[in-house]
This record gives structure tokens, sequence and C-alpha cells, in this order.
């Protein structure tokens, strides 16, 4: 019988941004639904929210924990900790991709909240 070792890579990264705590949270799940995941847990008093990724061909899905701390009035840290599962036969094909979809996050976050800032104007008919 052959077995196979599964075990979790895991990646983390910390962001501050110059958003109030709020907008972001109101923000999350539109690049969340941008990106097509989903939200598994949230818990709005902690500002915690998990997220599960779309998985691939060859490749699993990740699970992506977000915690935001308000730094002031108009600064908020992102605490981001992803774990992506492998086996001895995926971890190859797995290595990077869970900090590659925690970096993929940050930037549909960050174009999320940019076109809340900056709205495309309606053109004049």
């Amino acid at each position: 019988m052959r077995r196979t070792m599964a075990y979790t890579r895991e990646e983390t990264e910390n962001v501050e941004v110059d958003y109030p705590i709020d907008q972001i949270w109101e923000n999350i799940p539109n690049a969340i639904s941008k990106l097509e995941w989903s939200i598994k847990t949230t818990d709005k008093d902690k500002h915690y929210m998990e997220i599960k990724t779309k998985g691939a061909f060859m490749s699993y899905h990740s699970t992506i924990k977000l915690v935001l701390e308000q730094i002031n009035e108009k600064t908020t840290r992102l605490l981001i900790a992803g774990e992506t599962p492998v086996t001895t036969i995926t971890a190859i094909l797995e290595f990077g991709r869970t900090r590659q979809r925690i970096e993929l996050f940050i930037v549909t976050l960050a174009q999320t909240m940019e076109k809340q800032q900056n709205p495309t104007p309606n053109p004049k008919p």
C-alpha cells in the first residue's frame, strides 16, 4: 500500500493601508467576489474573516485568515495568514501558491478601494 503524506504550507503578510478600518471591512467582500472566492467565517466585532480560495487543476484551495487592526482613524493594519494543503505529490506544483494568492488578494482589494475613491464618471449622452 502506498501512502501519501499531507501537510500545509503557510505564509503570512502584514500590510498597513491608509484607509479607515470600516471602509476596508466593507470592501473586502467586493474583492473576494471579484476573485470568485468565498467567505467561510466572519466576525465583525473582531474584524476577523476566513476566506476560501478556488483550487485549480492539480492544486488545492487555500484558506486565508484575515484580521484587521485599527492603528488610527485613517490607518488600518491587515494581518493575513494563508495556508494551502499539499501532499508529497503536489508539493512542487503548490510551491509559492499561497504567497501568490495572498498577493492577489492584496492587489484586488487595493483596486477595489481605488475604484471606490475614484469612481468612473458616467459618459454624457
